[in-house]
């Protein structure tokens, strides 16, 4: 169960990773801390932002994403620009990457396939995603 998220976590998260999150994945985010996205042919499960206002959602919110990046950067074909959101349960993941005219702002959603170490394009905006 996801619990909505307050923005300073989300830009401790910013500063973290030095980048700028997408509009559509913020407003997202600050309602719903995780859930569920589809694309065509796959569910993910998306990684929540730390948030340690409480001992409880502390504990459900430490697969975070900063977390859940970093770990990604150690293995050899995940792109090092890439920010991991969410996982397919599969050990394939939701990417952004940075936008190709500022980047430090994170723009285009991709799916890394872990078996290939390909990004597939998947949308322009996280707020396509349902």
């Amino acid at each position: 169960m996801a619990f909505p998220v307050d923005i300073t976590f989300i830009s401790e998260a910013e500063r973290k990773l030095e980048v700028k999150f997408p509009a559509s994945f913020v407003v997202r985010m600050v309602k719903n801390n995780g859930g569920e996205v589809s694309t065509s042919g796959d569910s993910w499960q998306l990684h929540p932002f730390l948030d340690s206002s409480d001992r409880k959602r502390l504990k459900r919110t430490c697969n975070d994403i900063v977390l859940e990046t970093k770990q990604a950067r150690e293995w050899s074909d995940f792109p090092n620009n890439a920010i991991v959101i969410g996982s397919n349960g599969g050990g394939d993941r939701l990417v952004l990457l940075p936008s190709s005219d500022a980047p430090a702002i994170l723009g285009p959603v991709y799916w890394w396939d872990h078996e290939t170490g390909e990004l597939i394009f998947v949308s322009d905006d996280f707020g396509d995603l349902e």
